[in-house]
C-alpha cells in the first residue's frame, strides 16, 4: 500500500486568517501489528522519545526488580513518567534511590526548572531543586536500580553499550518486529538512549503493552499489564497537575493510557480495543498534538463526537488568546483518519 508524505493535522487560524498549519502523521494498529487507520505516511521513521518509557522500564520488572526493591505502584509509574516534579513525584523518585542505595548524584539525566511551574506559576523564594526534580528522574531511578539488581556499573548506564541499553534494545526489537539494525539510535533530551522506528511500529508497542502482549514472548504478558495498569491506577504520576496526558488517560474512566514524548509525539493504549495509537506531528507543537489525538479518539469511537468533557477542554481545539485573556484565534485538528 503506497501512503502519503506528512499531511496537514491541524491549523491555527488568527483572526480568521491561517497563520500555521501542523503536518504530520497518525498510525493506529491493533497488538497484532495490522494497521487499521491512518492519516499521512503510518511508516514513516521518527524518534519515539519519551513514549518508549513503559519498554525501557520493562527489564527490570521483567527481572522481579519490583519485588526485589519492594517498589509501590506509584514508583512503577513514575518509571514511566514525564512528571511534573511536584513534592509527590520528588518523593517517590526519593523512596526509590534510597530502597536501592543510590544517590541523587547518581542520576545522569540532568537538572530543570520542575514543570510544574512556569510564568503563571512561579516557585516560591529561595526554591532549590536537583536532578530528582527532571521529568524523567523515575525513569533514570529505574535504570539505576537495574544496575543494582544485577550488580552491574552504574557510572556507565546510559552508555549504549552498556548491559541494561541493550537489553532494551533486544526487548523492543522483539516486541516491534524490527531489527536492531534497523532502529534508528540517538540520545534524549535527559541524555538516555532513544530509539526511532516506523510510527506505525511504535502504535504496535503501545498496543501490545494496553493488551499485555509480549508478541510472542508470554513472559512479558505479565510484566506488561503491570506497567499499564500502574500508569493508568496513577495517571498524576506518569505527568501531573494540568497536563494533557492526565485529562486525556482520566477521560477514558481507566480504558487507556497516555503518553507524550517532546518534539510532537503522543502515543494512546486502549486495553478494551488492544489498540495502540501514535501521532507525529512534525514540527513538534505540542498544542497540535494534544488536539489532534483527541480528534483521533473521537473518530476511532472511543471518544464521543461532539463530545465537551471538561478534562479535555484545555487541549480540544483550543482558543487561542493574547496576553490579556481576550480571544486572539483558533487551534483546530483537521485530521481525517482514512480507515483500511
Amino acid at each position: 500500500m503506497d501512503f502519503p508524505a506528512h499531511v496537514p493535522l491541524a491549523i491555527a487560524t488568527r483572526n480568521e486568517h491561517v497563520e500555521r498549519i501542523h503536518w504530520g502523521s497518525v498510525a493506529v494498529v491493533d497488538n497484532e501489528g495490522v494497521l487499521l487507520a491512518y492519516a499521512g505516511d503510518p511508516g514513516s521513521m521518527m524518534f519515539s522519545r519519551s513514549t518508549l518509557k513503559p519498554f525501557q522500564a520493562i527489564p527490570f520488572v521483567r527481572d522481579g526488580g519490583i519485588e526485589h526493591f519492594g517498589f509501590s505502584d506509584e514508583q512503577v509509574a513514575i518509571m514511566c513518567a514525564s512528571h511534573s516534579g511536584e513534592t509527590s513525584h520528588v518523593n517517590a523518585v526519593s523512596g526509590m534511590l534510597e530502597k536501592t542505595r543510590q544517590e541523587v548524584d547518581h542520576l545522569g539525566c540532568g537538572c530543570h526548572l520542575p514543570d510544574f511551574y512556569s510564568v503563571d506559576n512561579l516557585p516560591p523564594q529561595g526554591f532549590q531543586y536537583d536532578q530528582r526534580h527532571h521529568n524523567c528522574s523515575g525513569k533514570h531511578s529505574g535504570f539505576l536500580a537495574y544496575c543494582r539488581l544485577h550488580g552491574l556499573p552504574s557510572q556507565s548506564y546510559l552508555s549504549p553499550e552498556h548491559e541494561l541499553q541493550r537489553d532494551i534494545l533486544r526487548v523492543v526489537a522483539a516486541m516491534t518486529g524490527v531489527a536492531p539494525t534497523q532502529l534508528w539510535t540517538g540520545i534524549d533530551g535527559c541524555n538516555a538512549p532513544n530509539l526511532g522506528m516506523p510510527l506505525s511500529r511504535l502504535a504496535l508497542l503501545w498496543a501490545r503493552l494496553a493488551s499485555g502482549d509480549g508478541g510472542g514472548d508470554a513472559s512479558l504478558d505479565p510484566v506488561l499489564t503491570r506497567l499499564f495498569d500502574a500508569m493508568r491506577s496513577h495517571p498524576h504520576m506518569v505527568s501531573g497537575t494540568g497536563r494533557a496526558d492526565l485529562g486525556i488517560t482520566l477521560a477514558s474512566n481507566g480504558d487507556w493510557v497516555a503518553k507524550t514524548g517532546a518534539d510532537g509525539v503522543q502515543t494512546v493504549g486502549i486495553r478494551s480495543r488492544g489498540l495502540g495509537v501514535a501521532v507525529k506531528v512534525s514540527d513538534g507543537d505540542f498544542p497540535s498534538v494534544f488536539a489532534v489525538t483527541i480528534a483521533v479518539l473521537k473518530q476511532l469511537g472511543v471518544l464521543e463526537e461532539g463530545s465537551d468533557d471538561p478534562l479535555l477542554a484545555p487541549w480540544a481545539d483550543p482558543v487561542l488568546k493574547s496576553y490579556n485573556g481576550s480571544r486572539a484565534g483558533q487551534l483546530k485538528a483537521t485530521v481525517q483518519l482514512k480507515f483500511v
